[in-house]
C-alpha cells in the first residue's frame, strides 16, 4: 500500500520534502508543478524544482521523487517529460487538478477537466514519448463544476495508458472545502481498469486514512495538508498497515525537526525564506499542536532567519521532554 506526498504549490518544496521524508512513511514524493508552455525547458529549471535530481532522484532519506508537469500542449509536455526522466526523475506526473485561477486562465490544471479528450491526447503523447520502463501518472479531480464527467476523465487517462492516477475527491468548484467525496472514487475503482488508483483529499489522521480507503476502495493514498499538520502521519499509517504501534511525535520532536532541518542553512535561499516557511508550516501545525499558537505569536513579526531560529531554539529549551 503506497503513501504519496502530494505536490502542493508554494508549500511542499525540496526542503519540506526532505524534512517530511526524514520523518518517514512515504513511498513517493511528487514535486510542485513545472509549468510548460511552448518550449523545451533547460536543465536548470528541473534542478530548481527538483534538487533531488543531484541525488539520482531521491530525497536524503531515500524516497524517490517524481517531477510534475503542467501545461496544455501535448508535444511540449512530451518533450519535457522525456528530459525529466533523463535527468533522473522517477517517472513523470501530469497536473490536471490545480484550481488556481491564474493557472486555469492559461488552460492548465483543472480547467482541462472540461476536456477529457485533451487530457487523453496529453497523457498519450507523454506515454508514447517516455520509455515504458518509466511511470507516467496523472493527478485529477472529480470534475470542474461537478462530478458528472468523472468517468470520462478517468477513462481518458486509462485509455492513454497511464500507469497511475491520483484522484482528489473534490471538484475544482469545491476547491479545498470539506468534505472530500471519497465514495465517488469507488465506481471508478470498480471498473477494474489496469491502472494504479490513489485517493487524495481531506486525510488528516489515521481514521481519515482508514475511511478514505474504505469509501474509495483504494489501497493507495496521497497526503497533502494532513502531512503538514501531522508530520508523522505517513509513518503512523504505515505502522498501522503493518500492525505496529506508533508513538506520535511530541512538540519537542517537532521543534527538533524544524531547528535541525536544512530550511535555514542554505545560503542560496532568501533570508526571509526560513521565516516565511516556518510561519506557513505553523499554520498547519496549529491543527495538531496547541503549542504552535504561542510560537507563531512570537515570530509573526520577525523576518530574518537568524532571529526566527533563535526564538525556535528558546522554545525548544523551554519545552518539556
Amino acid at each position: 500500500m503506497k503513501l504519496v506526498l502530494a505536490p502542493m504549490e508554494g508549500v511542499v518544496d525540496f526542503k519540506m520534502r526532505q524534512l517530511l521524508t526524514d520523518i518517514g512513511g512515504f513511498n513517493l514524493c511528487v514535486t510542485e508543478f513545472v509549468r510548460v508552455v511552448e518550449q523545451r525547458l533547460p536543465r536548470r529549471v528541473f534542478m530548481r524544482y527538483c534538487p533531488e535530481l543531484l541525488n539520482n532522484g531521491y530525497t536524503r532519506s531515500g524516497t524517490p521523487v517524481r517531477i510534475q508537469l503542467l501545461g496544455q500542449h501535448p508535444q511540449y509536455l512530451a518533450e519535457n517529460a522525456v528530459k525529466a526522466v533523463a535527468l533522473g526523475s522517477h517517472g513523470v506526473d501530469l497536473n490536471f487538478g490545480c484550481p488556481a485561477k491564474t493557472v486555469n486562465k492559461s488552460k492548465g490544471g483543472a480547467v482541462l477537466l472540461k476536456e477529457p479528450e485533451q487530457i487523453y491526447h496529453i497523457v498519450k503523447a507523454v506515454r508514447d514519448a517516455v520509455d515504458e520502463s518509466h511511470i507516467v501518472s496523472a493527478k485529477v479531480r472529480l470534475g470542474f463544476d461537478d462530478s458528472t464527467r468523472s468517468e470520462e476523465i478517468f477513462d481518458a487517462v486509462v485509455q492513454a495508458k497511464a500507469n497511475s492516477i491520483a484522484i482528489h475527491a473534490r471538484t475544482k468548484k469545491d476547491g479545498y472545502r470539506p468534505p472530500a467525496y471519497w465514495d465517488k472514487i469507488a465506481p471508478l475503482v470498480a471498473k477494474n481498469a489496469p491502472i494504479e488508483i490513489v485517493a487524495n483529499g481531506e486525510i488528516w489522521d489515521l481514521d481519515d486514512a482508514i475511511n478514505a480507503r474504505t469509501q474509495s476502495g483504494c489501497k493507495h493514498i496521497m497526503l497533502g495538508r494532513g502531512a503538514l499538520a501531522m508530520p508523522d502521519l505517513a509513518a503512523w499509517i504505515k505502522a498501522s498497515d503493518n500492525s505496529r504501534e506508533h508513538i506520535k511525535l511530541s512538540w519537542q520532536d517537532i521543534l527538533y525537526h524544524i531547528v535541525h532541518s536544512s530550511m535555514h542553512d542554505d545560503e542560496m535561499m532568501s533570508k526571509r525564506y526560513f521565516a516565511n516557511r516556518t510561519k506557513q508550516w505553523l499554520g498547519y501545525l496549529k491543527r495538531t499542536y496547541t503549542q504552535a499558537n504561542a510560537l507563531f505569536d512570537d515570530i509573526r513579526r520577525l523576518h530574518d532567519k537568524d532571529e526566527v531560529l533563535s526564538v525556535l531554539q528558546q522554545h525548544a529549551e523551554q519545552s518539556p521532554n
